[in-house]
């Protein structure tokens, strides 16, 4: 083997584009540069970002922004006053505060406000608590039960 035997892979080495030989070449008359405007001009150009005066991505997506973590929980949130209405029951969980009409859904759990007094005895169960509703619970006579999320 030599040295003149040696090649580049096919496809590895491109021909140069000569450009302004006139409209024979293919790339005549304006380069391949289109017609008239700052595009066609020799210099630097545009600035990176810059959309020809429309107002740029980075200036217009701030307009567009959000306050919504995506991670968070959304509790379906329940006061004692809520509770008081249903003194029927022994024992209080998310189903039945469905089936009473207090929730329309249970989200991502039950989370049980100290809003309101309770009056009567009773079990809530639910899977978030806050400390004045555990305090008011407990002086009522009743319990409060955590639940794990299904």
């Amino acid at each position: 083997m030599k040295l003149t035997d040696l090649k580049s892979n096919s496809g590895a080495r491109r021909k140069r584009r000569i450009v302004g030989r006139g409209v024979g070449s293919g790339h005549g008359k304006t380069s391949s540069r289109g017609n008239n405007g700052q595009g066609q001009r020799a210099g630097r150009g545009q600035r990176p970002g810059f959309e020809g005066g429309q107002t740029p991505l980075y200036r217009r997506l701030p307009k567009f922004q959000t306050n919504e973590r995506p991670n968070r929980l959304i509790w379906s949130i329940v006061n004692l006053s809520d509770l008081a209405k249903i003194s029927d029951c022994k024992e209080i969980t998310p189903e039945i505060l469905i089936d009473k009409g207090i929730i329309d859904k249970i989200n991502d759990g039950v989370k049980v406000l100290g809003n309101g007094e309770l009056n009567f005895s009773v079990t809530i169960k639910a899977n978030n608590f806050s400390e004045s509703a555990k305090k008011k619970i407990e002086t009522a006579g009743g319990k409060w039960e955590i639940i794990s999320k299904k």
